[in-house]
């Protein structure tokens, strides 16, 4: 495990794990983690919201617990659940032992034993590594119901189970929740967390990403492939590419053992960073040679 006593200590530790941030984001990770408060990030697909929950799980040595959000869940769905076919074999086995009295069989059914735990209530209980990190990802694409349980959740890091009780973290999870910004959550809850916009990188930021994520890529293909998708974040697109898109796509074109960026190689692999008909339709033909030059001449242009 290790220490975070620093901004420049989370940099580095999670520049070891693989993840590149910069000066503002590891300050807002650092203030998260001295002062308690959960981490609000948004930003586009794929610019490294979720990686950094699983890079901070690696950097403490903690559990990460991700609740995946969508349309229509609900509180009950992200705490708990009951077994109810090892419960239905428990009524089953008690009546055929004739010892199927209502009132103790009830509290035997709603135990712990035919608990299943989800994510909320997962990160509730004590771990001996401390806290797991909770990842609640995607919330933007839940309703504003389940927000305000989630505020009175982060707020007291308690949960209740009708037939148990209330359960309360000895120790409260890290929390990270992130944001498409497919609509916008509520203030609320934005207010209990600390707040980060994640950008697009930079040209040298994301070079510095692609080199620890694949470090067998040849340095000059490297920087083409960064300087054509940071080109084709310009265009007009349905969505742009983010650096997951960018990362995928330097895989793909090392194991066809691409040398150098060529029309032909750009239009056989638009699948790896473009995920839209539309947009790809739109770089068939001369356009991605365009791009590809106005690339080629920003790079001759930087000092790289």
């Amino acid at each position: 495990m290790h220490q975070v006593h620093s901004i420049d200590a989370v940099k580095e530790n999670l520049s070891s794990c693989g993840y590149i941030c910069g000066h503002s984001l590891a300050t807002v990770v650092f203030l998260s983690l001295r002062l308690g408060r959960p981490l609000f990030l948004e930003g586009e697909a794929g610019v490294g919201k979720t990686e950094i929950a699983k890079a901070l799980a690696t950097v403490l040595g903690r559990r990460l617990i991700r609740l995946q959000c969508y349309e229509g869940l609900d509180a009950a769905t992200a705490v708990y659940e009951w077994n109810f076919p090892a419960q239905m074999i428990a009524i089953r086995t008690a009546e055929a032992s004739g010892k199927a009295n209502r009132e103790s069989l009830q509290k035997e059914l709603f135990n712990e034993d035919f608990l299943i735990s989800r994510p909320l209530l997962e990160a509730m209980q004590p771990d001996e590594n401390g806290a797991p990190i909770l990842l609640i990802d995607e919330l933007d694409r839940t309703d504003e119901p389940f927000e305000a349980f989630l505020l009175e959740a982060l707020s007291d890091f308690q949960v209740t189970i009708p037939e148990l009780g209330t359960i309360k973290a000895p120790e409260p999870p890290v929390v990270i929740l992130t944001s498409n910004r497919t609509r916008e959550v509520h203030d609320a809850l934005k207010r209990r967390c600390l707040y980060h916009w994640v950008d697009y990188p930079d040209f040298a930021r994301e070079i510095e990403i692609l080199s620890a994520q694949a470090p067998e890529i040849a340095r000059q293909l490297s920087l083409e492939i960064v300087a054509f998708v940071q080109q084709l974040r310009a265009e007009d697109l349905f969505k742009k590419p983010g650096v997951a898109e960018t990362i995928d796509w330097a895989k793909c074109l090392l194991a066809l053992d691409v040398i150098s960026l060529s029309p032909e190689v750009i239009s056989d692999t638009l699948g790896a960073i473009l995920k839209y008909q539309d947009d790809i339709a739109k770089l068939q033909g001369s356009e991605a040679k365009r791009i590809l030059d106005e690339a080629r001449q920003s790079l001759d242009s930087s000092a790289f």
